[in-house]
């Protein structure tokens, strides 16, 4: 039987939006090591640092419904697109500095999602394709329809 690292094992049993937070963490692990690529000069290691990044963020944007998720999808599909290019604006100048500003920001947007992971209603509202197989026997909440009805719950994905 293969063994299972500790990442793999930390994700067994996680919640849709636990396992986003893991994403981001992976994303944050990846960041670091390009940093410390460009201190090193390690041009190779740096590039498979920031693929590592790329493909992250390709994944999470991909995910996105903005048909449901509307504006919250919007603004986060805006944000992957602005890390993807300060990613590889950072890495083509190789400037700590650059990835510095990524580390802060995808930070930001991690901790929101760690936040919203210990809401047990956080997990109701993802669409059922980002919940896991637990959770897909969970009701989600319904659609809000129009935005002047204040207070009615709003179902959106990342």
């Amino acid at each position: 039987m293969e063994q299972m690292t500790y990442q793999q094992q930390a994700t067994v049993g996680a919640t849709g939006i636990e396992l986003v937070v893991a994403l981001y963490d992976g994303a944050l692990r990846a960041l670091y090591r390009a940093k410390q690529c460009v201190i090193e000069d390690d041009q190779i290691g740096r590039r498979v640092a920031v693929k590592k990044v790329v493909d992250i963020l390709m994944y999470l944007q991909a995910r996105l419904r903005p048909d449901v998720g509307g504006a919250p999808a919007a603004a986060l599909s805006d944000f992957y697109a602005a890390m993807f290019t300060m990613v590889l604006e950072a890495s083509s100048l190789a400037a700590v500095e650059g990835f510095d500003e990524v580390i802060a920001c995808v930070r930001n947007v991690r901790d929101a999602w760690a936040i919203a992971a210990k809401d047990p209603e956080a997990g109701k509202v993802l669409p059922r394709e980002l919940r896991t197989r637990e959770e897909k026997f969970v009701k989600a909440m319904p659609v809000r329809k129009d935005d002047a009805e204040p207070g009615a719950p709003m179902r959106w994905s990342a």
